[in-house]
């Protein structure tokens, strides 16, 4: 799976959701380790959903993990708590806002 794949799956993931009552900003900054690297952001800001394939400078928090673990979370296979907890994610800032995109992910 490739970085945008990655994107494409987590957009349509979350477009399916009602995300028009989280209000203000929720931003994680995703670095990819691994054979595939690279990095992107989910923001949701007011409702409005947008991932790219940035650096995001001003987000709430930061997760490094292989694109395996990533899909594994977006899937459902794998909760981003358990994740941490195993360490196959490293979060730096505020976790609060990732397991909040983990629930998001899982409703």
């Amino acid at each position: 799976m490739t970085v945008v794949q990655m994107m494409e799956k987590i957009k349509t993931k979350l477009s399916d959701k009602n995300l028009a009552g989280t209000e203000g900003k929720l931003a994680v900054q995703v670095n990819l380790t691994g054979k595939v690297g690279g990095v992107l952001y989910i923001e949701i800001l007011n409702g409005v959903l947008s991932v790219m394939p940035y650096e995001y400078i001003d987000r709430d928090a930061e997760v490094s993990l292989t694109i395996t673990n990533l899909d594994k979370i977006v899937s459902g296979k794998l909760s981003a708590s358990v994740a941490i907890a195993e360490s196959k994610m490293k979060v730096e800032g505020n976790v609060d806002k990732v397991l909040l995109l983990d629930m998001l992910m899982r409703q």
